[in-house]
């Protein structure tokens, strides 16, 4: 099946999924109310330097300040071009330039009050503020301009050397000196004119953020990245992607002329859909999402893995399930772990899961069944855009990774902690409440009184009056007096109130 990229318009949100055979492997959501802040540029202002942490922070305008560490500090003795990364996510670049290291404090590179221009490179995440880089990109459909450098970066993932020498000739003799250029993959087959349309693009928009620099105060926006709808042409049209398909035609018509402007190559790949069915359930997106938001994923043989994001980590954790095999207990180990690998990796994308990533294998005896099984993880994850770092397999069956994270995950955007367990995944039983309750009732038995009365969730209620009547008994034999138990539906399960008349 060809690779496709559906967007699903609202008045509210704004939903796009990349389709590959068939079967969604990015999904990307952005709310009108709360959108993405990466890519955005500011002049901003220092409010507060650490220097035990060598960061900063600055206000931009945001509820939050946002974070500045000092690796993110240009300055004009530093190499800027080996900071950077190939499409602002992929781990696939190569730079002709050498790296002058410096060690200078935080501060004696800038000063409290002092004004400077920084781009977010990762939206808010939880209670924490944006994080924001002096290192300026500003990514076009070909290019990603890196404004006062003098280098050239050529994507990894053009494999064909030719091609390389090609497009690098073509940058040296049309860039302007002063400013540096990475080739992103989707250059790969351009013409010179269709390069230097995107380098003109990119240049005169660089051009009008620093004018507007030098008459706007701190903090104050400079240039705002392009909506979702846009950046998902500018971003997610590989040569490998046959059709963008949009159902809201105010939209279409806007990114067709967006595309007529300025990339009219892939104009004929923009179609609108007309289909009544709402376009991710015509195309079964909607269910893969709903998988996305599960703790549980089932393996076809019966076998099952469990996700657990934390805030410092993601574990993930292979079952063998229901899956009993044919053979001896090393084949079937191996079998279930060759199925996950595909889905995990698969997950990881979907889940747009990032930081530390811990994934429990089933412990397999053999070395040269580990190593298959990480080398099939790694090659399953060379698929992914977003800069990843894999450790070999460990002693205990675990594999350690990193990977990326600019946005929070799928996860975080669309569910929220539960009010009623506070984010535990759990709740007290009903047993457990009961005995909580006999406590505190003798507690307050001690200080005399006729009559107790508690109220409590039907589940906890009925516990007491029923399986445990026999402690409330003791109670009220040893006390001398009454204990009544009512029920109160309204209530949540670990919520009860005890009062003494």
């Amino acid at each position: 099946m060809p690779n496709e990229i559906l967007v699903n318009v609202t008045r509210q949100e704004i939903r796009v999924g990349l389709l590959e055979g068939g079967q969604v492997v990015e999904f990307y959501v952005e709310r009108k109310r709360d959108a993405s802040l990466v890519g955005n540029i500011y002049k901003g202002k220092v409010i507060k330097i650490l220097p035990g942490m060598q960061s900063a922070f600055v206000d931009i305008g945001l509820e939050k300040a946002a974070f500045l560490y000092v690796a993110d500090i240009m300055t004009d003795r530093e190499e800027y071009a080996p900071f950077l990364e190939e499409e602002e996510k992929e781990n696939s670049i190569e730079f002709v330039s050498k790296r002058g290291r410096q060690d200078l404090p935080i501060e004696e590179i800038i000063q409290e009050g002092q004004e400077l221009l920084v781009q977010v490179s990762k939206d808010p995440l939880g209670s924490k503020g944006a994080r924001v880089t002096s290192y300026v990109t500003l990514p076009g459909r070909y290019l990603v301009l890196m404004p006062n450098v003098e280098h050239i970066g050529i994507s990894r993932r053009i494999s064909d050397e030719n091609e390389r020498v090609r497009l690098r000739g073509i940058l040296e003799n049309i860039k302007s000196r002063g400013y540096g250029f990475i080739i992103r993959t989707a250059s790969e087959g351009c013409t010179e004119e269709e390069l230097k349309k995107d380098m003109e693009f990119l240049l005169l928009l660089w051009e009008n953020i620093q004018r507007k620099r030098d008459r706007m105060a701190a903090p104050s926006l400079l240039y705002s990245d392009l909506d979702l709808a846009f950046r998902s042409v500018r971003d997610l049209m590989r040569q490998d992607v046959e059709r963008l398909v949009i159902d809201a035609e105010d939209e279409y018509e806007r990114i067709k002329d967006f595309v007529n402007a300025y990339f009219p190559k892939l104009l004929s790949k923009i179609e609108l859909y007309g289909n009544g069915e709402p376009i991710f359930d015509a195309f079964g997106v909607e269910l893969d999402i709903s998988r996305a938001l599960g703790r549980k994923v089932w393996l076809k043989s019966g076998g099952y893995i469990v996700i657990d994001q934390t805030e410092a980590m993601t574990v993930i954790d292979v079952n063998t399930g229901k899956f009993v095999g044919k053979e001896d207990l090393e084949d079937t180990i191996l079998k279930t772990n060759f199925e996950a690998v595909k889905e995990i990796a698969y997950q990881i994308r979907l889940r747009n899961l990032g930081g530390i990533i811990i994934i429990d294998f089933i412990d397999m005896e053999r070395l040269e069944n580990r190593e298959k099984v990480f080398n099939a993880f790694f090659e399953a994850m060379k698929k992914d855009r977003a800069k990843n770092t894999i450790l070999h397999i460990s002693e205990l069956g675990l594999i350690q990774m990193t990977r990326k994270r600019v946005r929070e995950s799928l996860g975080r955007t669309l569910t929220e902690a539960c009010p009623y367990c506070e984010g535990k995944g759990f709740v007290k039983s009903p047993r457990t409440l009961c005995y909580e309750i006999f406590r505190k009732i003798t507690k307050m038995a001690r200080h005399g009184g006729e009559k107790i009365i508690v109220t409590a969730h039907p589940s906890v209620a009925e516990l007491l009056s029923d399986d445990e009547r026999s402690g409330l008994e003791e109670i009220e034999s040893t006390y001398g007096l009454k204990v009544i138990v009512k029920e109160d539906s309204k209530l949540h399960q670990e919520n009860y109130e005890v009062v003494q008349l």
